[in-house]
């Protein structure tokens, strides 16, 4: 990849943003397109978020949102898609007309995740674990689904907060405590980048669940996805969220450009095996 004046910047704007695969992920479907851009990931902490956005917004940038900026960039974007505001939360943004425009591609990435597990349909009943900007996506996919939503948090009043909001959707919600019957259980939280991290929740207190989505990847699952599995539940991690969610942002990116959906993906597996 040769970077030159033309070179389109794309960027993942994050505190923490090491680990993420977005940058391996994009920049390979645009070695394959043939298309004169780069991608980039960009550590912002809190207090510089607002700086950066204007600079990104001044010089026509465009690119996605991971932790912990997706409300607050929700919140500073001139103009928002439908399920943008639905979620309260941005993940994906790029410029239209000299005006800063977002998008939460992570409702799209949740729902074909889950659909891949076997965990869609209507009367569906999800765990959420976490009550950030991920959970806002996975409470959008609730409303969309027709699935029933519990939240669990380590903080009893934000989960029933959170579950208040997710009613507001048309989602039929409410606060976890203890041991939760659900079908699916979702992690929205970042426990599990670091292989000392404690698990999201411990598998006994997830009762009749038969699959796991966790929203964090790592090489070889999280620790959470292995510890489900090895209990006979069907689990994966993130990986396939960050395609999906990635193949959407690459088209708000790119107007009718079809995103290399499965270069996409072996870039993603190639980097989790390296």
């Amino acid at each position: 990849m040769e970077i030159g004046a033309s070179t389109r910047l794309l960027t993942i704007i994050g505190d923490p943003v090491a680990h993420s695969l977005s940058p391996a992920m994009h920049n390979a479907a645009y070695r394959a397109l043939g298309i004169d851009a780069v991608y980039v990931a960009l550590r912002v902490p809190v207090a510089s978020l607002s700086t950066v956005l204007n600079a990104l917004a001044a010089t026509g940038g465009a690119g996605n949102v991971t932790v912990p900026h997706k409300e607050a960039v929700e919140r500073c974007v001139a103009r928002k898609t439908d399920v943008c505001t639905r979620a309260g939360a941005c993940n994906t943004f790029w410029i239209e007309n000299g005006a800063l425009v977002g998008d939460n591609t992570d409702v799209a990435g949740v729902r074909a995740a889950l659909a891949a597990l076997g965990g869609t349909g209507v009367g569906r009943r999800w765990l959420v674990i976490g009550t950030g900007g991920s959970a806002r996506a996975v409470a959008v996919a609730a409303a969309e689904e027709g699935a029933a939503l519990w939240v669990r948090s380590r903080h009893p009043d934000r989960a029933r907060n959170f579950a208040a909001w997710a009613t507001q959707l048309g989602v039929r919600a409410e606060a976890a405590h203890g041991p939760s019957e659900v079908d699916t259980a979702i992690n929205a939280t970042p426990l599990g980048l670091a292989e000392g991290d404690p698990l999201p929740i411990d598998p006994k207190d997830l009762r009749g669940a038969r699959m796991a989505l966790d929203l964090v990847y790592a090489r070889g699952g999280t620790r959470w996805v292995r510890t489900l599995q090895a209990k006979g539940v069907t689990a994966c991690d993130g990986r396939e969220v960050l395609v999906r969610q990635g193949a959407a942002a690459f088209t708000r990116f790119f107007p009718g450009t079809p995103a290399p959906v499965e270069v996409m993906r072996a870039a993603v597996e190639r980097a989790l095996r390296d």
